[in-house]
């Protein structure tokens, strides 16, 4: 059967969404697999891609198709079940909205098929968790008189929301930390008690911001707004209104994204004293060719190996590992020359994370 690969991906997927706390997604994946098996307007839909490999995640592409119509008011039947328009779904009767979903498709292949040849980019704002997490621990770490300013560099950037990690705000419990006016509040930030060094850690100071994409996104643009907007699941409002505020905050503050590879960012990034020089990534090396990673690697070890006390360096990855059976999403810090340290755990999309126990074996090398 031709579409059997796809079929399963869409499945996994489905799984995945439903794992992920969105049980609209899911339920419109399961029916999709369902109408590319029996060569429905699904199948029409991602003729090309029946063989693309689980990265190029053909699956979300259709979602965020379907959802940027929705988005743009070409979809008002289906609106009705979304609730990121103000629609409603209900998981007692997960089937409803598919009618309308196939409808849409069928009536817009060419938006669809277009929509697909797009990498998903969500951008995802609660990632920026981590990184903060990471960045208050380096504070600790090099113990200052005060902290130092931070070059904040991310590598897979998309369109740069998490360059602005320091204007957003995390709570969680009694616990607060970042700007009390900031539009992007991480809400339920931590499951259980966040890390030591971060209740008191005093707030970031960013004076440089940088990233690089392959295929960097413009927020400030209303395609680029559509396309963010789209990827995210149109069932999870909080995540629908945590970039809301960040495209709110980037229309203020500049953050540049150069559409350039991983590695050939790095080449030009040096150390200064005086500064926290940092580079970030989260849940992209997947995407980068083993070839290009390999040069990643070496340009970090460079400027590791340049650093010093008074221009220190900081390489934070939020990325999965696989321990034991299980694939964990992990925040790991490397100060200088030292050992990498893992520092917490989170959900994917970056909340809530938590910390681990010392005989956890995830902190085995």
């Amino acid at each position: 059967m031709p579409l059997a690969h796809a079929v399963a991906m869409f499945r996994h997927q489905a799984d995945s969404c439903a794992e992920l706390g969105s049980p609209l997604s899911a339920a419109l994946l399961r029916r999709a697999a369902e109408d590319l098996a029996a060569g429905g307007p699904c199948a029409e839909a991602i003729a090309g891609h029946e063989d693309a490999p689980g990265p190029d995640a053909v699956a979300l592409r259709l979602l965020g198709a379907v959802h940027a119509l929705v988005l743009s008011d070409l979809a008002p039947d289906l609106a009705a079940h979304y609730p990121s328009v103000g629609g409603h779904f209900d998981p007692a009767a997960p089937d409803a909205p598919w009618p309308a979903f196939r409808a849409a498709v069928a009536a817009h292949l060419p938006f669809v098929r277009e929509w697909l040849t797009r990498p998903p980019q969500t951008n995802e704002v609660g990632r920026a968790n981590l990184l903060l997490t990471g960045l208050a621990w380096a504070q600790q770490q090099l113990a200052a008189a005060s902290p130092l300013p931070v070059r904040l560099h991310e590598l897979g950037s998309s369109a740069g929301l998490n360059l602005l990690a320091d204007r957003f705000r995390c709570t969680s419990g009694s616990f607060s930390y970042g700007p009390p006016d900031s539009p992007v509040v991480l809400a339920d930030a931590w499951q259980g008690e966040p890390p030591a060094w971060l209740p008191d850690a005093p707030p970031q100071r960013v004076t440089e911001r940088r990233g690089c994409d392959p295929t960097p996104i413009d927020p400030r643009s209303a395609d680029g707004a559509l396309a963010l907007r789209s990827y995210v699941w149109a069932d999870q409002l909080p995540r629908v209104q945590r970039l809301n505020g960040a495209l709110a905050l980037a229309a203020e503050t500049p953050a540049p994204v150069e559409r350039l590879g991983a590695a050939a960012f790095l080449r030009d990034v040096r150390a200064a004293e005086g500064a926290l020089t940092v580079v970030w990534h989260s849940i992209m090396r997947q995407y980068v060719p083993a070839g290009e990673w390999r040069s990643v690697e070496g340009e970090l070890a460079r400027l590791a190996a340049a650093s010093s006390p008074a221009a220190p360096f900081l390489h934070l990855a939020f990325e999965p590992r696989r321990v034991g059976t299980a694939h964990r999403f992990l925040l790991t810090a490397r100060l200088g020359t030292g050992p990498q340290q893992t520092l917490a755990e989170a959900k994917p999309h970056g909340l809530p994370a938590r910390t681990l126990a010392q005989d956890d074996p995830a902190l085995l090398p």
